[in-house]
């Protein structure tokens, strides 16, 4: 079968890998390269027997060397291509997210067929990260084409911003750069903020100088269910960002104390409380390493329920060792600062600190702190950060809610 593209031959041991279901190639897994390409061009993937396993993005810069696009031999990678796909992400959304489609996460990567594209919706403004070669190469069409998934289903887009400030970038050949992306009917003049609602809460979102894109979409229903606990008690948000937890939870508290080590992220946290005329909420610029320690040192137990929403303490396998050993301490010192009966929030985003080792090292941590952890909850991402099996990078949000008896 010759398809006109440049043919890569994979081990066997890659064969397997991709026949489980990942789409990623890794430079040492390759045996031949037959045909002539640039870096960003399609290629296909084949078995050491000649056997089609896939096509995908090339890039000789990477350590994960091709991204596979598709495992449908008849697939052509034209325009036609491009917007079936993304009508087909749009789609999904609006079946999944209902009225909270005017927020969510419309792309996301390798689930939606777009790998190393992120795409957020914040109302009518779309905030972009492309961290591959070949996506950034024909990011022009994809843009485009969104859009016209978009109005064509009555969304209008007012600008596109992108959050290419990422030092991954780098891995990829790619320069690092964030800005308005120019084009035909966009505003490339905004003040790098919008308002969105979300829970029934407003935020503004500072898409220019936040974390990320600006706002983490995927602890929406999260925040809605410890929103639920948190009604009548005394609550503890510790690394509360912009106040997303924190700002649930006082819609129902008695009330909220949000802690963060950033003043800058303090500041917003304060703003969007103003926002919602929530007054039953203080907030405390500290780290929340130490400050858990101080209240464990004077045997502190101000609280009826904590939420630990900590950025992710290993971004690569070499150190989640390091990393378990971060969450088991605020773990265990948010444990033994409950009263009986109180109410623990806990989670990790790191995709390298799997469920099951996660869920190991809240038994080791309660054991250690001489309670026993009544299972409430137990959640992942919302829908619109779909979780595709077999590529783990997917599956990376555990959230447990918890009663310490």
């Amino acid at each position: 079968m010759d398809r006109g593209y440049p043919r890569v031959t994979v081990s066997k041991k890659c064969e397997r890998f991709i026949r489980d279901g990942h789409i990623w190639v890794y430079h040492d897994e390759i045996r031949e390269i037959n045909g002539i390409y640039e870096n960003g061009d399609i290629v296909d993937v084949m078995t050491e027997k000649g056997r089609y396993l896939g096509s995908g993005f090339i890039n000789d810069h990477s350590k994960i060397r091709v991204r596979i696009l598709s495992k449908n031999a008849n697939d052509r990678f034209d325009r036609a291509f491009w917007r079936r796909r993304l009508d087909y992400a749009v789609d999904y959304r609006l079946t999944v997210m209902g009225e909270d489609f005017s927020s969510c996460r419309l792309v996301f990567g390798e689930a939606d067929g777009f790998p190393g594209l992120t795409v957020d919706k914040f109302e009518d403004v779309l905030v972009t990260q492309v961290l591959s070669l070949g996506m950034d190469r024909i990011k022009e069409l994809i843009f485009s084409e969104l859009i016209g998934s978009l109005r064509e289903r009555g969304y209008e887009i007012r600008a596109i911003y992108e959050r290419n400030d990422v030092k991954v970038r780098e891995l990829e050949g790619l320069k690092q750069y964030k800005g308005f992306y120019h084009a035909d009917g966009l505003c490339d003049d905004l003040d790098g903020t919008v308002e969105i609602i979300e829970n029934g809460i407003k935020y503004t979102v500072d898409y220019v100088e936040g974390q990320k894109t600006g706002f983490f979409l995927d602890q929406k229903y999260n925040r809605r269910a410890v929103a639920k606990i948190a009604a009548g008690k005394r609550v503890l948000d510790c690394f509360t960002h912009t106040g997303a937890f924190a700002l649930n939870a006082a819609t129902t508290a008695e009330h909220v104390t949000a802690v963060d080590i950033s003043q800058t992220a303090i500041d917003m946290a304060k703003h969007n409380a103003a926002l919602n005329g929530l007054t039953n909420i203080d907030f405390v610029t500290a780290n929340v390493f130490e400050l858990l320690t101080e209240a464990d040192r004077e045997h502190k137990h101000d609280w009826d329920m904590i939420i630990l929403d900590p950025p992710a303490f290993t971004k690569s396998r070499s150190t989640a060792h390091s990393a378990e050993r971060g969450y088991k301490e605020i773990n265990l010192k948010a444990m033994k600062l409950l009263p009986r009966g109180g109410y623990l929030a806990t989670c990790s985003c790191s995709h390298f600190m799997p469920d099951d080792r996660f869920r190991r090292m809240l038994y080791s941590a309660a054991a250690d702190a001489n309670v026993s952890l009544r299972q409430i909850e137990c959640r992942q991402q919302a829908a619109d950060h779909p979780i595709l099996w077999g590529v783990e990078e997917t599956d990376y949000l555990k959230f447990y809610i918890f009663q310490v008896v």
